[in-house]
C-alpha cells in the first residue's frame, strides 16, 4: 500500500485549520491528520516536504462540466472522458460530473451508456473521478437555449428520463430543466422523489414559476445568471428567486465573463459561502488554444477565454476551476477557507458524498491539492494516487 506524508504546511482540515501540520494518506484514503508535533515518522512513506508557504486542501468537484483537451463527454467514448479525467487534475479537480448537451435521443443515450460503462470499469485513482451524470437538456427553455441547439429542445418527460437512466446504470445525479414547460414541475418533484438533484437552468420563469419549482422539488440553480430571466424591480426574475430561496444551491462560472466581478460579489453577499458551488461549464477547447471547435453540435470559436458560437452567444468556458478559486477570491475578499467551501464542500454535500468527499478527513478518499501562496494548484492526489506535479518553471523539473 502506497504511503505519502505532506508536511509543513497549512491544512486545511474539516475540523479546523492546523498552520503547521501534516496529511498522511495510506492507499486511497486519508489515514490522519495533525499538527508537526504529532508527524508520524515513517521510512516506509514518500515525504512531500512543504513549508508554511503552502496550503494543503480537499480536491476540487467540478459539477458541470462537457469537455477539456479536445474531448468532450457527447462524444459518447471512453478515451474522452479518461482525456478529461487525466486533464482536470492540473487545475486541482479530484471528481466531476459528466455533463451532456441538448442533441437527439440517440446521441445522449449513447453519451449515458459511456459514462456507465466508464465508471464500472475505468474509475481508478490517479486521475479525476467521474461521479455521475449531468444531465443539461433537452428539458430547456427555447427562450433561453444559449449555446443548447434549440432543434432539439424536449417539454420535460418522466418516461423519457427514466429510460435514459436506465441507460446510465443510475448514475445521473443532476437534471437541468425549465420547470415552466409542460410537465416541467411533475419531472422536478420525480427527480426529488428518486434522489436526483433537480436543477432550474435554461429557464424563463418568473417568480411565481420558481416558487411552484422550489416547492416541487428544485434544489438547485444551473449557471447563476447565464442562461435564465435576469432580475428586474419588478419581476424577481429566475436569477432573483433562486437568490432568496434558501433551499436552492447556485452554480457559478467566475470567469469574470459569464458574471461580471461585481455580479459575483452581489452572489456571494446574498447567498454566502454555503449557497454557492464554482463550476466552470468547460469545453473541449479547454486546455488548448484559440480556434474552432465543436459543442452540442454546433461550431464555437475560441479566442483568449471567450468561447462563443456565430452569433456571438457565450459556448460555455474554457475556465479551469483553480483560477476560479482566484478570481473570487479577489472579486469577493472571501477568505480561502470559504473558497474552499463553495469548491469542495458544497458540491459534495448536494450530491450526498459528504462521507468520502469534500474535506480532509481521515478515512475519506485522499483528494488532495496543494496550493502555493498564490493559490496556484502544485499538486494533486486523486484518491491517493499522485495525479498532478507542476513542473519549476525554470528548469522544467517536477516540483517539489
Amino acid at each position: 500500500m502506497k504511503r505519502w506524508i505532506l508536511k509543513n504546511a497549512e491544512v486545511y482540515a474539516e475540523t479546523g485549520n492546523i498552520e503547521q501540520g501534516y496529511v498522511l494518506i495510506e492507499g486511497e484514503k486519508v489515514a490522519a491528520i495533525g499538527p508537526m508535533s504529532s508527524c508520524p515518522t515513517d521510512a516506509g512513506a514518500e515525504v512531500i516536504e512543504l513549508s508554511s508557504r503552502f496550503f494543503i486542501v480537499p480536491g476540487f468537484i467540478d459539477v458541470h462540466i462537457h469537455g477539456a483537451a479536445g474531448a468532450d463527454v457527447m462524444d459518447a467514448t471512453p478515451e474522452a472522458l479518461y482525456k478529461m479525467a487525466n486533464a482536470l487534475p492540473a487545475e486541482g479537480t479530484t471528481s466531476f460530473l459528466a455533463t451532456t448537451m441538448t442533441a437527439p435521443s440517440e446521441q445522449i443515450e449513447a453519451a449515458l451508456r459511456n459514462v456507465a460503462r466508464y465508471m464500472a470499469e475505468a474509475n481508478r485513482p490517479g486521475a479525476a473521478e467521474v461521479l455521475g451524470v449531468h444531465l443539461e437538456g433537452p428539458f430547456l427553455s427555447p427562450k433561453r437555449a444559449g449555446a443548447q441547439h434549440p432543434r432539439h429542445l424536449a417539454d420535460p418527460d418522466i418516461s423519457l428520463f427514466q429510460h435514459w437512466q436506465k441507460a446510465a446504470g443510475g448514475h445521473i445525479r443532476l437534471v437541468t430543466l425549465a420547470p415552466e414547460r409542460n410537465g416541467g414541475l411533475e419531472l422536478a418533484a420525480y427527480l426529488k422523489q428518486t434522489g436526483v438533484i433537480a436543477s432550474i437552468g435554461h429557464s424563463d420563469a418568473v417568480y411565481d414559476e420558481v416558487k411552484a419549482a422550489v416547492h416541487a422539488g428544485v434544489t438547485h440553480a444551473t449557471h447563476l445568471f447565464n442562461g435564465m430571466r435576469g432580475i428586474h424591480h419588478r419581476e424577481p426574475g429566475v436569477a432573483g428567486a433562486v437568490l432568496m430561496f434558501e433551499e436552492v444551491m447556485c452554480e457559478l462560472i467566475a470567469d469574470g465573463l459569464h458574471v461580471a466581478p461585481p455580479m459575483v460579489r452581489f452572489a456571494y453577499r446574498n447567498k454566502g459561502s454555503d449557497g454557492l458551488i464554482l463550476i466552470t461549464d468547460a469545453m473541449r477547447a479547454k486546455c488548448l488554444g484559440d480556434g474552432r471547435y465543436e459543442l452540442g453540435g454546433q461550431e464555437v470559436t475560441v479566442r483568449g477565454q471567450e468561447a462563443r458560437l456565430a452569433d456571438g452567444t457565450l459556448a460555455g468556458s474554457v475556465l479551469k476551476l483553480g483560477e476560479a478559486i482566484r478570481r473570487v477570491l479577489d472579486y469577493t475578499g472571501c477568505t480561502l477557507e470559504e473558497v474552499i467551501r463553495m469548491a469542495s464542500w458544497n458540491p459534495a454535500k448536494q450530491l450526498g458524498l459528504l462521507d468520502r468527499k469534500g474535506s480532509l478527513r481521515p478515512g475519506k478518499d485522499a483528494d488532495v491539492v496543494v496550493l502555493n501562496e498564490r493559490y496556484e494548484v502544485m499538486m494533486t492526489f486523486c484518491r491517493g494516487a499522485l495525479a498532478y506535479r507542476k513542473p519549476d518553471e525554470r528548469s522544467g523539473e517536477r516540483w517539489p
